[in-house]
């Protein structure tokens, strides 16, 4: 098996023992993302919708120092702490994912890292 940690600066950094991602036979399996902004390294201000591109932009950084890009995500994971907020974060993800858009859950959580009302996870085939 290869495997290979990467790491950007353009992405948050890990904030406990964990890669960004992992590229493994052929797969890139990216950590949770928040909505941090890596400038200040704080989750954003704003409505979910917002917060949900934060994630998408921060997980391209991921992708593209993998030499990747979203294109090429096959599963996500959202985390959200109230699905009610579902149908704002659907608009938001799905303009990211415009044709054949990756397999999918969402499910409902009682919390997230840093307080957050969002996460997503991300694998892609290289």
């Amino acid at each position: 098996m290869t495997r290979k940690a990467i790491s950007t600066q353009n992405a948050p950094a890990a904030i406990g023992p964990y890669s960004q991602a992992i590229a493994a036979n052929n797969l890139l399996f990216i950590s949770g993302q928040l909505p941090i902004d890596p400038a200040i390294g704080k989750i954003i201000d704003g409505d979910i919708g917002s917060r949900t591109r934060q994630i998408m932009k921060n997980a391209q950084a991921v992708a593209k120092e993998a030499g990747a890009d979203l294109h090429q995500v096959v599963k996500t994971t959202i985390f959200l702490t109230d699905l009610a907020d579902f149908q704002e974060v659907n608009t938001a993800y799905g303009s990211f994912f415009t044709e054949a858009p990756p397999a999918r859950s969402t499910v409902q959580v009682a919390a997230l890292p840093l307080g957050s009302n969002i996460e997503i996870e991300f694998v892609l085939a290289l």
